[in-house]
């Protein structure tokens, strides 16, 4: 009979809270005559950021040369002007007005004019930090914008993540505003751990693989690292270096993102809030809840707004659809021309699984059934399970965690792992 063992209770701060912070604990000295470029994420992360940005501006627009804002995309589609004045909360009016200064910019990881190379990841430096999964030289590159500031600062929340282990920190660079082979590279570095093995866990080795790349990095880099939830805001904020402020963020994430299960639940209704609006962020939904997923049992995303597997990747998913691990690996020279990042991904959607080579026989540890705008031809194209969402009554699924049924109602970045999984 599985029960949920929520986090201990903790009391975020106050808006006036966070204002104080901002106010009082970012050291101007540290960015006093500097150009200062803020790195923060998209639309697809939970966070206050007019709030917060806000904030960062009224403390460091007296006192540095210039501040401008580049998005963390990563691969994720470019965002619109408007989208990104959105994002940071600033109106029309403030645009022309006090942020009249303030550049904003979407990385570009697609052009390659627009990326520098910082140097290259040996070998023997791989082998060692991913304790001999993968051995290759790896080229570092990253957005030239970077060589046009003093400062690199980064804004952002820290997460349970499926491929490093916690999200922010050096992250933010790297995929963050990273070029392509190191993306891919630490993605399937990844994937070859598994999401399961790694997703809550503070020290990965892919951890290791971003850190080496941002001390890369010839300009100082600094961060805001912070922890969020939808429900109830900021618990705290935390600046240093990108190490320094990820330790302690990721600290306490761990204690307020996972939630435990005292026994795997047979079925998992995994709700997509409408800011996972494609697959390739909705896999998150996946992701969180894969641990607490009985053998067997079945994982449904719900997300009747998604109509899109990948606005970026979505031609190369649809070629080699959603797989096990050992799919891609038993079979490599097939797939040996796709990019690993987009291997990854697959991967962490479909979850564990078994292929047997000889037969051609997939069989994965459970059922992913999406229950969205995609047509149920291409769910079982790309080897996913399909529901359509007009038949699923949400609360239905509410209050039967004694029968092994889940409900999530906003899943994606609460992580749930059983009791005695450490």
């Amino acid at each position: 009979m599985p029960q949920l063992i929520p986090p201990v209770p903790r009391s975020p701060l106050s808006e006036d809270q966070v204002r104080h912070w901002l106010a009082t604990r970012i050291p101007a000295d540290d960015f006093r005559g500097q150009r200062v470029l803020l790195i923060v994420p998209d639309a697809t992360r939970t966070a206050p950021l007019p709030l917060l940005f806000r904030g960062v501006h009224e403390r460091l627009a007296p006192v540095v040369q210039r501040l401008d804002v580049l998005v963390a995309l990563g691969t994720h589609p470019a965002m619109s002007a408007p989208a990104l004045r959105q994002l940071l909360g600033i109106s029309e009016d403030e645009a022309r007005g006090p942020f009249r200064d303030v550049g904003l910019y979407n990385h570009e990881w697609d052009r390659p004019e627009r990326l520098t190379r910082l140097g290259t990841l040996s070998t023997d430096e791989t082998r060692e930090i991913s304790g001999g999964l993968l051995a290759e030289s790896v080229q570092v590159e990253i957005n030239s914008r970077i060589h046009d500031y003093d400062v690199l600062l980064v804004l952002g929340p820290v997460f349970p993540h499926e491929v490093v282990g916690f999200s922010g920190g050096n992250k933010y660079f790297f995929p963050g505003i990273a070029g392509p082979e190191i993306l891919n590279f630490f993605h399937w570095l990844g994937a070859l751990i598994t999401n399961a093995s790694i997703i809550g866990v503070r020290q990965t080795p892919v951890r290791a693989v971003v850190d080496r790349a941002a001390a890369l990095i010839p300009i100082p880099r600094r961060c805001i690292a912070f922890v969020v939830t939808p429900q109830a805001g900021v618990y705290d904020l935390f600046y240093g270096t990108p190490e320094e402020a990820w330790g302690q963020a990721s600290q306490l994430s761990s204690q307020v993102h996972i939630t435990r299960a005292t026994a795997p639940f047979r079925q998992v209704l995994s709700c997509a809030p409408p800011m996972y609006d494609e697959l390739w962020v909705a896999g998150k939904c996946m992701y969180k809840l894969e641990p607490v997923v009985a053998d067997g049992g079945e994982l449904i995303i719900y997300a009747p707004h998604l109509r899109e597997i990948s606005v970026t990747h979505g031609g190369l998913i649809g070629e080699v659809g959603y797989h096990c691990r050992d799919y891609f690996l038993k079979q490599w020279s097939r797939f040996a021309h796709i990019p690993r990042g987009v291997l990854a991904h697959s991967t962490h959607v479909f979850g564990q699984g078994t292929f047997d080579a000889a037969t051609g026989v997939e069989r994965g540890r459970v059922q992913v059934t999406l229950a969205t705008g995609l047509p149920e031809a291409e769910c079982r194209r790309i080897n996913l399970g399909y529901r359509d969402p007009a038949s699923i009554d949400i609360e239905s699924f509410a209050h039967r965690e004694a029968e092994g049924v889940l409900l999530v109602r906003k899943a994606g970045e609460m992580l749930y792992r059983l009791a005695d999984d450490t």
